[in-house]
């Protein structure tokens, strides 16, 4: 049984929904993958053990968040994904992102895992970034903003293509610092989805 706060409070009725530990990085992955499968799941979040996961997924489905749904044949296999209701979190989770990124600093080297570029544009860039095909290319990560969607890899005919490292790109999109980054073509439209992002808060002190 999940706890509640038991207080007539919005922020204390959605803590209720997704509050507990690993609830929100459940979200996380179901927003930047659209669907999962358990394993799927399970694989992406170490350290949430099944038990733990299964329950998390339970107390999704009953708030309405999550759903699963089974896939046809010959996949056969049963899906869980964010309902209606649960992608209403995808604003929530961009402000936390920007908010969260300001107290993490440049990523290391060992921080990153292959695949990470296009997980971290999902999470840094609103579906509001639209009107602009732009590549970018960190590190040997490949992965580009279309239209406020995300793709993984390359595009052919990108407006811009921004090459860099990954303490460039965390500068770009925390600080939106152009310096730490090569742009190559319409570096206005770059500038024009940086400008959909989030302000930037103070860093705590201390």
């Amino acid at each position: 049984m999940a706890k509640s706060y038991h207080q007539y409070c919005p922020v204390a009725c959605a803590l209720d929904l997704v509050g507990e530990r690993w609830s929100l990085l459940i979200v996380r992955e179901l927003l930047e993958h659209r669907e999962c499968r358990y394993s799927d799941l399970h694989a992406s979040l170490e350290g949430c053990g099944t038990n733990i996961l299964a329950a998390r997924l339970k107390q999704l489905e009953a708030g309405g968040v999550v759903r699963r749904r089974r896939l046809p044949p010959p996949a056969s296999a049963t899906v869980y994904e964010l309902t209606e209701y649960g992608q209403g979190l995808r604003p929530v989770m961009h402000q936390l992102a920007h908010w969260g990124a300001r107290v993490m600093g440049p990523p290391r080297a060992d921080d990153l895992e292959p695949g990470w570029l296009a997980g971290a544009l999902q999470m840094a860039f609103p579906p509001t970034a639209t009107g602009a095909r732009i590549e970018f290319r960190i590190n040997d990560e490949r992965a580009s903003l279309v239209d406020g969607d995300v793709e993984d890899g390359a595009i052919a005919d990108p407006d811009a293509v921004v090459t860099g490292n990954a303490s460039g790109f965390y500068g770009l999109v925390v600080d939106r610092d152009l310096d730490g980054v090569s742009i190559r073509g319409n570096k206005q439209a770059v500038r024009d989805v940086l400008a959909t992002l989030p302000a930037a808060t103070p860093v705590p002190v201390g």
